[in-house]
C-alpha cells in the first residue's frame, strides 16, 4: 500500500471514530471547507459547504445515542498524486436495526483532494440500498 492509500485510510479510519464518538471537532477536521456531501436523510441536493456540514451531524449523534454503530466493514483506496477517491462500507444501526437486518451497510463513497500537501475530504456520499 503506498503512503497515499495509508495516509487517506488513516483519515477515513479516524474520521468514523470521531463520529462514532459523536466527536464535532474530529469530524470536521480534514474536511475541506467547500465541502459537498449527499447523504440519506434531506436536503435531497445536499449540503455545501464546512458549515452547513456541521449543522448535519447533531440529529445524528442524538440518533445515536441510542446504541447504535457506525463501524467501517470494509475500505477501499484509490489515489493519485494529489486527487483520490475511497468507498466503504459500514455498520450503521441500532441494535434492533441490525438484528432485524443484519446485513443492512450504510454505502460511504469519499472524493479527496490533496491541498498543501495534505489530504481533505472535499464530497462525502452517504446512502443505504433501497428496501423496495
Amino acid at each position: 500500500m503506498g503512503d497515499n492509500e495509508s495516509q487517506i485510510r488513516a483519515l477515513i479510519e479516524s474520521w468514523a471514530r470521531a463520529v462514532h464518538q459523536g466527536d464535532m471537532d474530529g469530524v470536521l477536521a480534514d474536511h475541506t471547507d467547500d465541502i459537498v456531501m449527499f447523504d440519506v436523510p434531506p436536503p435531497n441536493d445536499g449540503v455545501r459547504g464546512i458549515d452547513a456540514y456541521r449543522e448535519t451531524w447533531p440529529p445524528f449523534f442524538k440518533w445515536q445515542e441510542q446504541g447504535a454503530s457506525f463501524e467501517i466493514v470494509s475500505l477501499e483506496v484509490t489515489s493519485g498524486e494529489d486527487v483520490a477517491f475511497a468507498y466503504a462500507l459500514l455498520r450503521c444501526g441500532t441494535q434492533k436495526e441490525l438484528t432485524t437486518d443484519a446485513e443492512n451497510r450504510l454505502r460511504l463513497t469519499i472524493g479527496l483532494r490533496k491541498v498543501n500537501g495534505r489530504w481533505l475530504v472535499a464530497h462525502e456520499h452517504h446512502s443505504f440500498p433501497s428496501k423496495d
